[in-house]
């Protein structure tokens, strides 16, 4: 994978970009927020390694213009800020991951490679649909009602579990599961997030909402009637 990692500790950002190089992926550094920003949507990696304490352009700036860019790189947070509060900010923001400082670098190698290999092995099915809502498995393109709606990565990734069988209820726990793989200790809280987010984007303006709460169960997508 090509990787751009936003560090400004400058020490720090070559030891993650070696990590990277010797396990077969094409990393580099920048070390400013708004310089991060402007190579990101220039030419897009793969993935972001993005710090949130950054001069000129803080991190949680830098994730907020890229995805309402929508720039397709997944992005690490990483940081010192180690606080749930941050960690729910992030990932509200649309980061894909979350990793706190300190860390070993062996997991942060493992986070970047598990973040690829769910984005290079889709499903199998070419085309889901439920309702008036498409999801384009290998275009990874979404659309609903002919209009097109940006998702991350793993907005992109729910969506395609809970729309390859519709009307099935996915505990939290199952979705936490099949998504993150549980490789990092993710828990239920971050399925919520997702899915807030997931519904903020599909359902808004719309008087049929597609994804519902099943309560004290989880969640199911399914079209009206």
């Amino acid at each position: 994978m090509r990787i751009l990692v936003i560090e400004d500790e400058r020490q720090l950002a070559r030891h993650i970009c070696s990590a990277l190089t010797r396990n077969g992926h094409a990393a580099s550094a920048l070390h400013d927020g708004a310089e991060g920003l402007k190579f990101a949507l220039l030419d897009p990696p793969d993935l972001i390694v993005l710090d949130l304490n950054l001069p000129t352009l803080d991190g949680f700036s830098v994730l907020s213009q890229l995805r309402q860019k929508q720039c397709p790189a997944r992005v690490l947070i990483l940081t010192a800020r180690g606080e749930v509060e941050y960690r729910v900010k992030g990932l509200k923001a649309g980061a894909d991951d979350y990793l706190g400082k300190p860390f070993s670098m062996d997991e942060l190698v493992a986070r970047v490679e598990a973040l690829g290999r769910r984005a290079a092995t889709p499903e199998a099915g070419d085309l889901l649909k439920v309702g008036d809502l498409l999801l384009d498995v290998h275009r990874r393109r979404v659309t609903r009602a002919g209009e097109e709606i940006p998702l991350s990565p793993r907005e992109f990734e729910l969506l395609q579990v809970l729309m390859a069988e519709p009307g099935r209820v996915f505990s939290r726990t199952e979705l936490c599961d099949r998504v993150w793989q549980r490789d990092h200790g993710y828990d239920t809280r971050t399925v919520e997030i997702f899915i807030v987010r997931l519904r903020k984007k599909l359902d808004a303006g719309f008087d049929h909402p597609l994804i519902h709460t099943i309560r004290a169960v989880g969640y199911m997508i399914k079209a009206q009637g």
